[in-house]
């Protein structure tokens, strides 16, 4: 089955995942920039991160065919302090015109404050200047709703914004409908302990606007299944989805979004 994995992160991950998702039909790889499980404690060490994201997981990622892309930002969780945060943030037009890197994300809120929302914005204006795609993190259970309001306020607040460039990830039952008919598209992770399982993420595909959708792992440190992408395809199948219609969620939606950017070629 093939399929892209459009929301990973890899460097969290052992080289036994890559070679799961290569046999499992994986045709491309991205991973979005995010906390790494403990709060960083210089820009030095986002330095170094950025140069792992866009130098050495590609290669880790090409020993088992997989092409990887990346996103850069500072992430939500970290934003709080916003002198650091940009200090953070002074690092990444350096990186930005590497070869394997999409967009800016993924960017959004935590814990919905002012300093998260002035850093998401500054963050927004980064990718405006540079005409990239951004992708966007929602907030976490009883703050999702809340959050995901917020974003698309401020979002509302950038006239020139290309709603097509922007996908708003970790959507759910709640907050799908909002982020769709604002004009944007919408990410459903699949988590096996939060988020979405595989058939909640199929009930609300079979009710919204398909045709702006991915379905993603957001794979990390905790709790999470690198290969939950390709399993929903699976589900989808069992519930009596064509070939085609999985086709296009799990392949064609996330490389027609994904190549907005000039940076996603794919071999």
């Amino acid at each position: 089955m093939k399929y892209i994995e459009p929301h990973a992160h890899m460097v969290s991950r052992t080289t036994d995942d890559y070679e799961k998702l290569a046999l499992a039909g994986c045709a491309a790889l991205c991973e979005p920039a995010f906390w790494a499980g403990f709060d960083r404690s210089s820009p030095a060490g986002f330095y170094d991160y950025y140069r792992q994201l866009t130098e050495y997981e590609p290669k880790r990622a090409a020993r088992y065919g997989i092409p990887h892309f990346c996103w850069l930002c500072i992430n939500p969780k970290e934003a709080e302090d916003a002198g650091f945060a940009r200090e953070v943030m002074a690092i990444i037009p350096e990186f930005l015109d590497k070869p394997t890197v999409l967009g800016i994300g993924e960017i959004g809120l935590n814990k919905n404050t002012r300093s998260e929302l002035a850093i998401f914005e500054e963050h927004v204006q980064m990718a405006l200047d540079r005409d990239l795609p951004i992708l966007i993190h929602t907030p976490h259970l009883e703050d999702k709703l809340k959050g995901t309001r917020l974003i698309l306020d401020s979002l509302a607040n950038f006239s020139k914004l290309d709603r097509g460039k922007v996908i708003i990830d970790h959507v759910e039952e709640h907050t799908v409908n909002l982020v769709q008919e604002q004009g944007y598209w919408a990410g459903m992770t699949l988590y096996p302990e939060s988020k979405c399982t595989p058939n909640r993420a199929i009930d609300m595909l079979e009710t919204c606007d398909a045709s702006r959708l991915w379905l993603n792992s957001a794979c990390d440190w905790g709790v999470s299944d690198p290969l939950a992408v390709v399993k929903c395809g699976f589900e989808m199948k069992r519930r009596k989805h064509t070939a085609a219609e999985i086709d296009t969620i799990l392949y064609e939606n996330p490389k027609r979004f994904l190549s907005q950017s000039k940076n996603f070629v794919l071999p």
